[in-house]
């Protein structure tokens, strides 16, 4: 029989399970793959209950994406901490873990999906979603040891997202790419990426 009474605490617990949970399966299956009756099951709790801490599927998706930025920033320090990672390596299999991130629980929104999310959203929740989303990117330039102003964050979100927006493009959304070549394609972008990069490396940053 279903719990019909939960504790504070309790309901905080759901609450985490749940985002966690979601951002698993979306991270894997995609938004238009993922639904919201999968992300509740695998919880053990009710439609109900679930519209009781997301009122829409889309608040969940970009609770899951808040979720998920300090994971990736603790991830980037993580590479560039291992001692059998030069900086270059450390920067390039975050790069690939990011543009395959269906394959390493990184949740990337296609073009349609970024429509799709973004066309729902209101002016003010937009507004925090960017402002967070520059935040994480400068975050994560500092920790690759590179000054975060404001251009080259900005260029380095660009470029960065280009990579991995492209290679889940290929060939649904841009059918007049090669997919045969899209690996070829992400592995030249991620180059170009850590080529530009290098040489902005803090002077007192030695690896």
């Amino acid at each position: 029989m279903p719990k019909v009474a939960y504790s504070e605490a309790e309901k905080a617990q759901v609450r985490e399970a749940l985002l966690t949970k979601g951002l698993e399966l979306l991270a894997k299956q995609g938004i238009q793959h993922t639904t919201v009756e999968q992300i509740y099951k695998a919880v053990g709790i009710s439609r109900t209950f679930f519209y009781s801490f997301f009122p829409t599927k889309e608040s969940l998706i970009i609770e899951a994406l808040y979720l998920q930025q300090p994971r990736v920033l603790v991830y980037a320090q993580k590479l560039m901490d291992a001692p059998s990672l030069s900086w270059r390596k450390a920067v390039t299999q975050f790069l690939y873990a990011c543009c395959y991130g269906e394959k390493n629980g990184i949740l990337i929104l296609t073009i349609e999906e970024q429509q799709m999310l973004f066309r729902r959203l209101s002016h003010e929740a937009y507004r925090t979603f960017r402002e967070k989303q520059i935040r994480l990117f400068g975050n994560i330039l500092e920790c690759f040891g590179i000054g975060a102003d404001c251009a080259r964050v900005g260029l380095f979100t660009n470029i960065s997202l280009m990579a991995m927006i492209v290679r889940r493009a290929i060939p649904e959304t841009m059918p007049l790419f090669v997919p045969e070549a899209a690996d070829e394609t992400v592995a030249f972008q991620i180059k170009a990426i850590v080529d530009f990069l290098e040489p902005l490396k803090k002077e007192n940053f030695c690896r």
